[in-house]
């Protein structure tokens, strides 16, 4: 059998593969490299750059023993020990009327090997359900679709790294009509985040009723996670305020990525806010305004669309972004954000997201 150029190879030789078997391939690599970035951290990972590739290595599998045992419990970690001598060691002993004894224990330690292998899976399936309820109790609480004004087209999108994320999406009315679209990102991911976000989300909503401007809101919102968050678990946050039949929109900008203004095909960065929500009880936080013109676009994202990476860790960056985003005051808000998710999904492959990434897209209509 010939390929159409006249080289080809026969289906039974040893170096065909049909696509399944190639896709499992490329899982199993998958699989490897997750163990490796999750079990090395970067900077053993850059120390091992410098190493002959047997060294390196033969330091891999010490690093990933050492930190799978240090993830156990103590009676695991003494099971799995006990389990691996005896399937190394095979002991032999004579005695003086020449009989010999062979004590072979390669049975029982696999079989106590099997044990702790089960007891893992018990845990981690069990540990699964709990994030499919939280899943389910996190999709309730995100809008089930982009919000509706006049003078405006709105897209609001999420995509959780794990289970469950740690990125905030929603939108809630303000006094006078306006229209509040949040947009945060929990540091971390995860299940912790996921709970620090679900807490955020019910302080904005019970708060933005009551509070006279964004800048209030920033301060309350602060306050009350010094008070009451959980340390290093700070917040970055935006909180864009609409109007109908108006341009102008009011900014607070809490630690996060600036928003981009796409403007007659330029992208311009807007100015960067105060620091995060979470770190410091003193912060004041002042509220940034911008006028968009018809056609214009204001686009609002989490560092995890930039960070994301492919197979060989490149991350995805803010000029591919940039590319992706030009011509967009020809396009609806979600042909843009559609177009911008494909991109991502396109670069990262058969790569694993390794942070959440949302995007709130607000397009001038009128």
């Amino acid at each position: 059998m010939h390929t159409a150029s006249g080289v080809g190879k026969d289906a039974r030789s040893p170096g065909w593969h049909s696509p399944q078997q190639r896709g499992q391939l490329r899982s199993l690599r998958q699989e490897l490299r997750d163990i490796y970035y999750f079990y090395v951290d970067p900077e053993r990972r850059q120390a091992l750059e410098k190493k002959h590739r047997l060294v390196r290595w033969v330091y891999i599998v010490i690093w990933i023993g050492t930190s799978v045992l240090a993830k156990l419990t103590p009676l695991r970690r003494f099971l799995l020990l006990m389990s691996l001598v005896m399937v190394l060691v095979h002991m032999r002993y004579s005695f003086g009327n020449n009989e010999v004894l062979n004590l072979d224990l390669r049975a029982l330690g696999f079989a106590i090997l099997l044990v702790v292998l089960l007891l893992e899976l018990k845990d981690k399936l069990l540990f699964q359900d709990e994030l499919v309820a939280g899943k389910a109790v996190q999709e309730a609480l995100l809008p089930k679709e982009s919000p509706v004004l006049s003078s405006w087209d709105i897209w609001l999108h999420t995509r959780p790294a794990n289970e469950v994320g740690g990125d905030l999406v929603d939108y809630m009315p303000l006094p006078r009509g306006r229209l509040a679209i949040c947009l945060g990102d929990v540091a971390g991911k995860g299940l912790g985040a996921a709970l620090c976000m679900a807490k955020v989300q019910a302080t904005i909503r019970a708060l933005a009723d009551s509070i006279p401007s964004l800048s209030s809101l920033g301060r309350r919102l602060n306050e009350i996670l010094c008070r009451d968050g959980l340390p290093q678990r700070f917040v970055s946050l935006i909180v864009a305020s609409v109007g109908p039949r108006s341009g102008r929109v009011q900014l607070l900008n809490a630690g996060h990525l600036p928003p981009l203004l796409l403007r007659e095909g330029q992208c311009q960065e807007l100015p960067r806010g105060e620091a995060a929500l979470g770190l410091t009880p003193k912060t004041r936080f002042r509220v940034q305004s911008v006028s968009l013109a018809k056609g214009d676009v204001l686009f609002i994202y989490s560092d995890g669309l930039t960070e994301c990476r492919d197979l060989h860790h490149e991350p995805f960056g803010e000029q591919r972004l940039y590319n992706v985003l030009a011509g967009a005051s020809s396009r609806s808000a979600r042909q843009i954000g559609e177009e911008v998710v494909s991109a991502v999904e396109r670069f990262v492959g058969d790569a694993r997201f390794e942070d959440d990434f949302s995007l709130a897209i607000l397009k001038r209509t009128a």
